[in-house]
């Protein structure tokens, strides 16, 4: 049906049959003879009468007609979306060329779309022009660089656009022509899969339960009712029946690429070789020098980890999925098992969490036969990975800032032998019923992984639901056979290997500095009132904050999406901006409020613009990478883009977006507010934040960096954003407004 849409096997007979009966009933041949001499030459056409070939013929055409009606109403739909004209508006009027447009959208949108309707229909990421992208970069450095630095910068950008730029532009559009998408794949191989560091902390990221409801404390309970809520969304995800994600009004669809590899799929170690030194080295061995990610079609199992142990649990008992009283079954049986682990198996997960080439040379070595391959395979063949914590995680009130850091920690790295990195996601169920996600970020953005957690919390506590003594609804199965214990003969040499890989990998975690707040003053409905974009006024505030901190500005990483396009992923919004540094000049010298407030304004304005270039495709960081891979690829040496590359994010943003609202009634229930999510620091003396918009009351802010920095504290940066936040509101003055 995806593959047809916006046409449907309805839309089929309509178009047959009433091709076919205006035929017969005006006399006509409409295919000026087509249907004849189709009919002479089918081949058991001597055995049929001239009427059936008539109908016959009449089928055949009537078919193409269909055929050329999607093929059209894709292309005319293509062309609509490729028009972006509508994110300019002015927020809250809505013009009549848009309305329009918008109604043509849903007119040629079809009816009941599935996850992958829109793939064909989507535009492709268009490449900017290197005169744009130069200028466009040179502005977004000013603010960074003395005269005398930005001087010679503006010479390099210059000679780059004269001499190389177009040459590597002209390859560049030529990829264009024929990839679906010419960042994507270099993006996912090239920052990700060739990567030799640890995944964890650099890479992966982590999800967070309810901040303030507790469903049960029950630890098998909690395991039954989100492994099952997250095999039913893998069910629809196989149906493709779960809805497409759309912007402005549920109209404008997003590609939804990112969601096939969501589960049963395993990041797999390849091994670095003499010849591929470099990240871009242009003499690429296909599966050696770099990791791949493998994906199968189905699984019928998960893999749990409890206390050193490693099993593999069915998920479906009599061609039917578990219930979730029997999934908790299975898990108390895990929990109950008092068997020692196998020598090595405690913490063989260690080797996902350090150095990628030590862990292939391991997997080469150890795991290639025998029963160490058949349990490797259960846990890379996995629908997901789960581990049953033996620790307790969960917000405190009488001691919030250290369970919510002890938990965000524990997400992000636990003890580092204890989550399976490499799966795309680790289900994480903590002693006392908490629980949350660990995610591997090759595969997919953030929004991805959100979007299927959003549908877990929904669904445990309320439509689940547990009995009174805070069990999950239902019974226990008098005849489900138990888990697998998975088995392993780990000589010592590869156990050296593991415990080389685990001081790699604490060092790392040990090294990280997390602080997690609820920002309760205000939210999104204040921040509205005061006719400004959350999403800018929060940037801003993290500006101020940021030249707080440390005195200075700094290069600022601020993720966003470009999934209007087809297999589009990220772009980066440089959100340190001389308006913006305008802006806090004057908080800091204490300006006039009124030329405060003016000079924010300019500064919002400013950034929701560049916010609006990187989602349509304008942005600058992509495509200057995609340059220097050119580059590499000719064997090209470039100044300019290996300056720009190679400067560091000191201050890297997110914000994880709330994608289904519809699911959760903050207003009757504000208590069941998520807590996000959060990443480890992307420069080793800047900061990670992360942040969450949640209802119209709550911030939730995550925050990373590195002891061994002297320039960083979390809870320093922690207290810098909560004042920065209040001192922008304050200067509104909506008190007194209101008043």
């Amino acid at each position: 049906m995806t593959g047809v849409y916006p046409g449907s096997p309805g839309g089929f007979m309509v178009v047959v049959v009433s091709y076919m009966s205006y035929n017969k009933y005006k006399q006509l041949d409409p295919s000026l003879g087509l249907i004849a001499k189709l009919g002479q030459h089918i081949p058991i056409s001597r055995y049929m009468s001239t009427d059936s070939q008539r109908i016959v013929g009449g089928v055949l055409v009537g078919t193409g007609l269909w055929v050329t009606i999607i093929m059209v109403m894709r292309n005319v739909l293509k062309c609509l979306l490729s028009w972006h004209g509508w994110m300019h508006a002015p927020h809250g009027s809505v013009s009549w060329s848009i309305r329009l447009w918008m109604l043509l959208v849903k007119v040629f949108s079809g009816r009941k779309p599935m996850l992958y309707s829109f793939q064909n229909s989507l535009p492709r990421l268009p490449v900017p022009s290197i005169k744009d992208t130069c200028r466009r970069y040179l502005e977004s450095v000013r603010p960074l660089m003395d005269d005398e630095k930005y001087e010679r910068m503006e010479g390099l950008t210059k000679d780059f656009e004269k001499n190389l730029g177009p040459r590597l532009q002209w390859y560049l559009k030529l990829k264009s022509w024929w990839a679906s998408n010419y960042v994507s794949d270099w993006w996912e191989e090239y920052i990700y899969l060739r990567g030799r560091g640890p995944i964890m902390v650099n890479s992966n990221y982590y999800a967070m339960d309810f901040l303030y409801v507790f469903p049960t404390s029950i630890q098998a309970a909690r395991a039954g009712n989100a492994i099952h809520a997250i095999m039913l969304y893998r069910r629809k995800l196989d149906r493709a029946q779960i809805k497409p994600i759309y912007l402005l009004a549920n109209k404008i669809p997003l590609c939804s690429a990112q969601w096939e590899q969501m589960f049963n799929t395993s990041r797999v170690p390849g091994l670095e070789t003499a010849q591929c030194e470099h990240m871009f080295n242009s003499s690429r061995v296909p599966g050696v020098d770099t990791d791949t990610l493998q994906h199968m079609n189905d699984s019928k199992h998960i893999a749990v980890y409890h206390k050193g142990r490693f099993f593999k649990v069915w998920m479906f008992y009599d061609g039917r999925l578990l219930l979730p009283r029997e999934i908790e079954q299975q898990m108390q049986r895990i929990l109950n098992d008092q068997s020692e682990p196998l020598p090595g198996e405690e913490k063989l997960a260690a080797l996902t969490a350090g150095e990628r080439t030590p862990w292939a040379k391991a997997r080469e070595t150890y795991f290639a036969r025998g029963k160490n391959k058949q349990s490797l395979d259960a846990i890379e063949k996995a629908a997901f990975c789960v581990t049953l914590d033996d620790t307790e995680q969960r917000y405190d009130a009488d001691n919030p800032v250290k369970s919510l850091d002890s938990y965000a920690k524990s997400l992000l790295h636990g003890k580092c032998y204890d989550r399976w990195f490499d799966k795309t996601f680790n289900l994480i169920v903590f002693k006392n019923g908490t629980m949350g996600l660990n995610a591997e970020h090759s595969w997919a953005d953030a929004p991805i992984v959100g979007h299927l957690w959003e549908h877990v919390l929904s669904l445990d506590p309320i439509k689940l639901g547990y009995t009174e003594e805070g069990h999950c609804c239902g019974e226990p199965h008098p005849n489900l056979p138990g888990p697998l214990k998975l088995s392993w003969d780990i000589p010592a040499e590869c156990q050296e290997v593991i415990e080389s890989s685990l001081t790699v990998a604490r060092a790392l975690a040990d090294d990280v500095d997390s602080h997690i707040f609820p920002f309760k003053d205000f939210g999104k409905g204040l921040i509205k009132k005061c006719r400004t974009s959350p999403d800018a006024f929060i940037q801003i505030a993290l500006q101020l904050a940021q030249y707080r901190d440390k005195g200075k500005f700094c290069l600022t990483y601020e993720a966003s999406m470009t999934r209007l396009f087809r297999e589009g992923r990220t772009e980066t919004v440089r959100s340190c901006t001389m308006e913006t540094c305008a802006f806090v000049r004057a908080m800091i010298r204490d300006e006039t409020r009124e030329e405060r407030l003016s000079l924010l304004k300019v500064a919002a304005e400013k950034h929701q613009n560049m916010y609006r270039m990187a989602m349509t495709g304008d942005g600058i960081d992509r495509h200057l990478f995609c340059l220097y891979v050119v580059s590499k690829y000719l064997g090209e040496d470039s100044p300019f883009l290996k300056e720009v590359l190679s400067e560091p994010w000191r201050l890297s943003t997110s914000q994880t977006p709330m994608q289904q609202v519809e699911l959760f009634d903050l207003v009757r229930h504000p208590e069941f507010v998520s807590s996000g999510g959060g990443f480890g620091p992307v420069a080793d003396d800047g900061y990670g934040v992360s942040y969450i918009i949640v209802g119209e009351n709550l911030i939730n802010f995550h925050i990373s960096s590195k002891h061994s920095s002297p320039e960083t504290d979390s809870h320093r940066f922690g207290g810098n954003i909560r004042q920065a936040m209040l001192d922008i509101l304050d200067l509104f003055q909506l008190d007194k407004k209101t008043k």
